[in-house]
Order: C-alpha cells, then sequence, then structure tokens
C-alpha cells in the first residue's frame, strides 16, 4: 500500500503519496504558520483528508519544523516561527483522525533520512548533513543509524559558537551562533548592508562579478566552512552533505571544499563534501522511511 507524506515547513507543507520508492501527487499549500500550531495542524489535517477521496493510504509519515520526540511523535520545542506549536501531540491526533500508524520527526533529520535511503548518503555509514536557510539545521548518522542524543535534539549545529565576542544569550540565543552568520539569511543581511536591492541570494549571486558583492559571498562562505571544521574534527564523518537553495550555486560548494582541506589536520581530509541530491522531496522521502511505519 502507500504511504501518506508531509514535510511541515514555516512557508509551505508538502505533500505526497510514497508508493514504489517515489513521492507522486505531488502538493504544495501555505503553511500559515504565524497562525498558530492549532492552525497549522488543522491545515495538515485537511490536506490529509483531500488525499484520503481518492488516493489511499495505510499509514503516514510526517516531517515538521521544531524539535520532535519520535517515539511520542510531539514537538518538543518550536520557536516563533510557527507560535503555539510546542508541545503539539501530533502523532496522536493524526492517529485518532486518520486511523492509521503515523510517525513524526524532525525536518532536517528526515531529510537526511531520505538522503541516506535515496541520495547523497546512499552507502555511508557516518555522515552529516546541515541545510542553510532561514537558520542552520543538522543531523547525523552515525554507524548507519541515525543519531538522536539523549533528547532526540542532536544535531543542532546552528547553535556552536563560532564567535564569542558577539555572545549574548539574554537578548539573543544565538548570539554568536553559527546560524547567524552561515545561514542565507546572514549573507542576505550581509548584503543587503552592502544594497538593499540584493534581497535574495539570485540577487547576489547574480552580481558576483562586483568585487564589493564577491567579497561579501567569500566571508560568508568562510562561516560556513568555521562550522564544519569544529563539525569535522569532533564527529569525524566519511561524508559532509550540504543542502540549501543557495548551495545550488556551485562556486559555493567548490569554495567551500577548497578553505574546508586546508582548515582540517590531514587525518581529517579524506572526509567528502557533497551536494544534497534530494532537494524539496528530501523531508518526504524520508518520513516514508520512518521507523513504525516504514515497509522497506
Amino acid at each position: 500500500m502507500a504511504t501518506m507524506v508531509l514535510d511541515i515547513g514555516g512557508t509551505a507543507i508538502k505533500s505526497g503519496i510514497f508508493a514504489g520508492g517515489a513521492v507522486t501527487e505531488l502538493k504544495e499549500t501555505p503553511t500559515e504558520a504565524l497562525q498558530g500550531g492549532p492552525h497549522v495542524v488543522d491545515r495538515a489535517k485537511s490536506i490529509i483528508a483531500g488525499y484520503q477521496k481518492h488516493c489511499p493510504f495505510d499509514r503516514i509519515g510526517i516531517s515538521t519544523a521544531g524539535q520532535v520526540d519520535p517515539i511520542k511523535g510531539c514537538i518538543i520545542y518550536a520557536n516563533e516561527n510557527i507560535p503555539g506549536y510546542t508541545g503539539t501531540m501530533l502523532k496522536d491526533i493524526m492517529q485518532e483522525e486518520f486511523h492509521v500508524p503515523v510517525a513524526v520527526e524532525n525536518d532536517v533529520n528526515a531529510a537526511a533520512i531520505g538522503e541516506a535511503s535515496f541520495g547523497a548518503g546512499r552507502g555511508q555509514k557516518d555522515f552529516v548533513c546541515l541545510t542553510y536557510g532561514t537558520g542552520v539545521g543538522g543531523a547525523m548518522f552515525l554507524n548507519g543509524e541515525l543519531y538522536s542524543g539523549s533528547s532526540y535534539s542532536a544535531g543542532e549545529f546552528g547553535g556552536i559558537v563560532v564567535h564569542p565576542e558577539n555572545r549574548d544569550p539574554e537578548q539573543d540565543f544565538f548570539s554568536g551562533c553559527y546560524e547567524r552568520y552561515a545561514s542565507t539569511t546572514a549573507l542576505v543581511a550581509s548584503a543587503m548592508g552592502f544594497d538593499p536591492s540584493l534581497s535574495n541570494g539570485r540577487a547576489i549571486f547574480e552580481r558576483q562579478g562586483e568585487p564589493e558583492v564577491q567579497q561579501i559571498i567569500d566571508k560568508w562562505i568562510m562561516e560556513i566552512v568555521y562550522g564544519l571544521v569544529t563539525i569535522i574534527h569532533m564527529v569525524n564523518p566519511s561524508c559532509a552533505i550540504l543542502g540549501g537553495g543557495v548551495l545550488e550555486q556551485p562556486y559555493v560548494l567548490q569554495r567551500v571544499k577548497e578553505k574546508l582541506i586546508q582548515n582540517l589536520m590531514p587525518s581529517f581530509r579524506h572526509v567528502e563534501i557533497k551536494k544534497a541530491e534530494l532537494g524539496n522531496q528530501a523531508g518526504m522521502l524520508g518520513a516514508a522511511m520512518l521507523k513504525g511505519i516504514s515497509r522497506a
């Protein structure tokens, strides 16, 4: 039979039906996240009900923003991007509504599971997966298994302190942290400081030929490298998989590889740096493979 899969993000809820190793019946629905967690849950229910009418399924896999307890299927913590989402018992809610097994996982963990099963992580027993977007998300596979940590929150790489001189956790918990310097948000903020019209990654790279813009890009790439140096020296993975829309720029990945190798101890330089392969389907494919519902 088929698996109903959802990827709940701050901007959109991606959905589809997983069967035969692929996701079909793809849809994308605005999350309307600022209306709060209960509203997001109602939208997810409505999406699933819409599929149920014409695409029968016998289990549901959900990838979602926020820190997740995958055993209870609840949201441990979600920031202000989805107000009131913390504490949501998503698994129980969906099982009661649709009467099929449900599994829930954090979105970056789900993406890493997807990459391990279908993408850049195939054949890799020990790898890290990072996404660079609004923030910096991370996940780790150790000895062929997702490593969740003692409270299901391992891989919170965005919280690595890279600029302690700027640390002020009472004002901003992520002050001085990797997320504030290596995210796409950080790149755009720097670029807009030079020219307010550079309001997204595409606009920035269209003007990469300008020396000032090139300097902004190269400084941001070094921020990516600084965090990766710490992560790789700590975890010693065979592979680091990097994702996020701006990583589609070939210059970024190539420059990261060049600078990273220069900054690693020789015994760590075997690490392979790869671009995530699954794009915006990674979370859904990972959701289909979650323990408790997967029959693969």
